[in-house]
């Protein structure tokens, strides 16, 4: 049996810690209540930067693409302001948020064709929450058959296309 060749282009500095920092945006851009250590909180405040990945926003909600992604098109679904627990969310944002999750779901089918989704929170650090201040959904595109070799031999999940192709193509497709 031949070697295959597999190419996951971000996940080099992930492992040796070496990845992009970006600038935070300057104070005064932030909303009100939000950490500027936040990656959420810096995409609220600096939607335009190619880097963080936004590729969807209401007034209230925001989407961006994980930066260390379980499968291609994982999605991060999180409130504009920072909280971090759901009952601090006002009726309008619960809307809102779920209104901005159904749309990007319907754009990872239209351009992906996925055949399945996992779409869920991490609440705190003990349930796996990277981020446990900023409360956020997890939409995790599946297809038939995603789990190989890889994942059960090596503990590796391999993602085809890398997080600027992927960008690109959601922004493309926006409403």
């Amino acid at each position: 049996m031949a070697n295959e060749q597999i190419w996951a282009p971000w996940r080099l500095a992930y492992i040796r810690g070496e990845d992009k920092q970006l600038r935070p945006p300057p104070k005064g851009v932030f909303l009100a209540g939000a950490d500027p250590d936040c990656f959420l909180c810096q995409a609220v405040a600096d939607p335009e930067e190619p880097l963080r990945y936004v590729v969807g926003q209401t007034e209230l909600s925001i989407c961006v693409l994980n930066r260390y992604p379980y499968t291609n098109g994982h999605l991060l679904v999180a409130p504009r302001r920072h909280c971090e627990r759901l009952e601090q969310l006002s009726p309008t944002e619960q809307m809102d948020l779920l209104g901005l999750l159904i749309r990007m779901v319907q754009r990872l089918e239209k351009t992906l064709q996925p055949h399945g989704f996992n779409i869920g929170f991490n609440l705190g650090q003990a349930a796996g929450a990277g981020l446990p201040g900023h409360l956020h959904w997890h939409v995790v595109p599946r297809w038939q058959g995603d789990t190989n070799f890889m994942p059960v031999l090596a503990s590796v999940n391999v993602i085809p296309q890398s997080l600027e192709a992927l960008w690109q193509l959601l922004r493309e497709d926006a409403p």
